[in-house]
């Protein structure tokens, strides 16, 4: 098993976002597994605050030492914050990636690509495998 951090109360995604529901409201990041993988996080950017998302559709991208990746959600809506923080503090996503490293927050029109995500103990199991 891996020494990542997997919290139970999220859902989590194939790509390695993770997902934290309250009522229409989702806040979206990228997994200890992912930014363990990407290494020292350089560089975040993200779609606007009133943006429409549609779900599979990409929010942002996070780019490290090592590679660029496009971050994706699984549910539509709109953004209704960015975590502007990380735009000066990009290595926050590496020291806290389920607190002060969150990226967006979606205003949900349609939660139903939620059903598609891994639990905690399968997400680990995924990155275990991986």
């Amino acid at each position: 098993m891996g020494e990542w951090k997997v919290p139970a109360d999220l859902k989590y995604a194939e790509s390695d976002e993770w997902f934290r529901v309250d009522g229409d409201v989702v806040t979206i990041g990228i997994s200890d597994y992912a930014q363990d993988q990407l290494n020292d996080i350089v560089y975040v950017e993200f779609k606007e605050v009133g943006d429409a998302i549609e779900a599979g559709d990409s929010f942002g991208e996070v780019e490290s030492v090592k590679a660029a990746s496009e971050l994706y959600s699984v549910i539509a809506g709109e953004i209704i914050e960015v975590n502007e923080d990380l735009e000066d503090s990009p290595e926050t996503v590496n020291a806290d990636p389920y607190g002060k490293g969150w990226m967006v927050k979606i205003q949900a029109s349609d939660l139903s690509g939620l059903d598609s995500l891994m639990d905690a103990q399968a997400y680990e199991k995924y990155c275990d495998e991986r």
